[in-house]
C-alpha cells in the first residue's frame, strides 16, 4: 500500500537517543531514592512523555520527583546527546528516498519540541524537518498510548488516519497507532518483536523500511 503521510517517531527510529535517555534517566531516578535498572527505564518509560515517569514514581512510592525533575534530566539528555547522539543507520536513506518520491512525511515524538530540535542538530537531520512537520506531546497534553499526537499530526498534514502510516520502536507506540487507526511498522532494533505486536509489519534494521513503504 502506498500511503498518503509517513509518520516517523524520533527517538529510538530516527535518533539513537534512547540507549543515552534511559541510561540516564535511570541514574537519575537512582540517585533521588526510587532505584531503577536500566532495562526497568525501557521498560516502563520508552516511548512515554515525561508525565507518565511523574505518574509511575508517585502510584508506586507516593512521592513526587522534585519540581525540577524535568529541567534537571532535559539539561543531562541534551549535554549526552551533544556529545553522543547519532542518526539511527539508514535514517537518512530512507528520507531521502520519500522526498525523491514526494511522499510526505513528519515526525511526532513524545518528547518535547527542544529535545526534537536538538537531537535534529546535532545529528543533521533538521535539513529534512521543518517546523511545519515537528509534532509533539507538547501540542497535545497527552502522551502515548494514546492515539491524540497521532491523530493530530494527521489532521495537521492534512490526512485522514487511514491513509497514514507510523515507524515506531515501542510498545506505547504501537498501541497509539492502532488506537489512531493507522497501520504502524515496529522497528525492532532495540525492542523485541514480541513486544511489539499489534504493529502491521515489523522490520529489524532502516534499510528495509524503505522497501516496506513501496
Amino acid at each position: 500500500m502506498r500511503y498518503d503521510l509517513v509518520i516517523f517517531d524520533n527517538d529510538g527510529v530516527l535518533v539513537d537517543s534512547e540507549p543515552i535517555s534511559n541510561r540516564l534517566l535511570a541514574a537519575y531516578l537512582t540517585e533521588l531514592g526510587h532505584p531503577t535498572s536500566y532495562e526497568d527505564s525501557i521498560r516502563d518509560y520508552m516511548g512515554s512523555a515525561m508525565h507518565r515517569v511523574h505518574d509511575l514514581v508517585l502510584e508506586r512510592t507516593g512521592q513526587r520527583l522534585p519540581d525540577d525533575f524535568d529541567d534537571v534530566f532535559h539539561g543531562r539528555v541534551f549535554a549526552a546527546f551533544e556529545r553522543e547522539l547519532e542518526a539511527m543507520p539508514g535514517a537518512v536513506d530512507v528520507l531521502e528516498k520519500l522526498a525523491a518520491d514526494g511522499v510526505p512525511y513528519c515526525v511526532a515524538s513524545s518528547g518535547s519540541h527542544e529535545r526534537i530540535r536538538v537531537g535534529h542538530r546535532k545529528t543533521g537531520l533538521d535539513r529534512w524537518f521543518g517546523e511545519q512537520q515537528i509534532f509533539s506531546s507538547e501540542d497535545v497534553g497527552r502522551g502515548k498510548p494514546a492515539p491524540d499526537l497521532f491523530l493530530y499530526a494527521a489532521e495537521r498534514m492534512g490526512v485522514a488516519p487511514e491513509r497514514c502510516v507510523v515507524v515506531e520502536d515501542s510498545p506505547l507506540g504501537v498501541r497509539a497507532a492502532v488506537a489512531a487507526g493507522m497501520d504502524v511498522y515496529g522497528f525492532t532494533a532495540v525492542t523485541p518483536a514480541a513486544k511489539l505486536a499489534g504493529a502491521t509489519q515489523l522490520f529489524s534494521d532502516m534499510c528495509e523500511l524503505a522497501g516496506l513503504l513501496g
